[in-house]
C-alpha cells in the first residue's frame, strides 16, 4: 500500500527512508536538511563514500540516531541542477530494488527529485515506479510518502487516487 502523509521524514516511523542524495552522497534538498541533523554524526561516517556512484543507483546505509534502521540514498546527479525525470525515475527503481534485496518492509519517502522537479512532477515520475514495484516484489510492502506541506499532501493524494 501507498500512503501520503503529514510530518517530517526524519521522524518517520519506517524499516528505512529515502534521502535524495547527491552522486558523493550529500543532500541534494535542502529543505530535508532536518534529517542529516537527526541523524547525527554518526550518519556523517555511514554515508561515507570511496568513490562517486551513478546518477540513478542506490545505496543503503546505516541511519545513525533516526528512528529508522536504514537509509536508502537515491543518486539524482551531481547536484540539484543535474537532476532529470530519468535519474529519479532510475533512482527510485534501484531504491525499490534495494529494499527487496534488504527486505525492507516499511519505507518513507519525500516527494524525489524535488526542488529540480516540482511536486506534481515528482508524483507523476514516482508513483507510477512504485506501483509497479508493488505489484511485482515482496518489498516494501508498505510506502509512505512523507510531505510536510498540505498542498504536497493534496497533490500527491490526488495523483494516488488516479493511478
Amino acid at each position: 500500500m501507498i500512503f501520503v502523509v503529514g510530518g517530517a521524514l526524519a521522524s518517520a516511523t519506517a524499516d528505512a527512508v529515502v534521502r535524495p542524495a547527491t552522486t558523493t552522497l550529500d543532500l541534494i534538498d535542502p529543505a530535508l536538511r532536518t534529517l542529516d541533523v537527526a541523524a547525527g554524526p554518526r550518519f556523517a561516517e555511514q554515508r561515507r563514500l570511496r568513490q562517486q556512484l551513478a546518477p540513478g543507483a542506490a545505496v543503503v546505509t546505516g541511519a545513525g540516531d533516526l528512528t529508522a534502521e536504514f537509509v536508502v540514498h537515491a543518486v539524482l546527479g551531481m547536484s540539484a541542477e543535474t537532476v532529470t525525470p530519468d535519474a529519479v525515475s532510475n533512482a527510485v527503481a534501484a531504491a525499490l530494488w534495494q529494499c527487496t534485496q534488504w527486505h525492507i518492509t516499511t519505507l518513507a519517502c519525500p516527494a524525489v527529485g524535488v526542488p529540480a522537479l516540482t511536486t506534481a512532477e515528482s508524483a507523476d515520475v514516482i508513483l507510477p515506479i512504485i506501483r509497479e514495484h508493488m505489484r511485482n516484489a515482496d518489498h516494501p510492502t508498505t510506502v509512505l510518502v512523507i510531505l510536510s506541506d498540505p498542498q504536497d499532501q493534496e497533490t500527491f493524494t490526488a495523483r494516488l487516487g488516479q493511478g
